[in-house]
């Protein structure tokens, strides 16, 4: 299931707003004010997956939230999180045989 395509923002003036404005004008305003380094504004959007991918979120509904067409392709995108989920897996199927 695909997102539906969000309005463009608008600027003060009510037309859609540049790309390259927004950066200027506020994104990286916001990096600088909180001592962070300058990023492309699609980095926000990895973050984002590895984040929920880090939190045990299932991958297949961060697939589905960035609109990939598969899980393979979000799988194969974020297989350095991976590792760590393994771990977790392991962790609780010892858990659960342990008690």
């Amino acid at each position: 299931m695909q997102p539906e395509a969000a309005a463009p923002v608008p600027n003060e003036i009510g037309k859609p707003v540049e790309a390259g404005n927004l950066l200027r004008r506020s994104f990286w305003l916001l990096l600088d004010k909180a001592g962070l380094p300058h990023i492309r504004f699609h980095d926000l959007r990895h973050a984002a997956a590895t984040l929920l991918l880090q939190q045990g979120v299932h991958p297949k509904v961060v697939s589905e939230m960035l609109g990939h067409s598969s899980i393979g392709l979000t799988l194969d995108t974020y297989s350095h999180v991976i590792p760590a989920m393994q771990q977790q897996a392991v962790a609780a199927m010892h858990t659960l045989l342990r008690g």
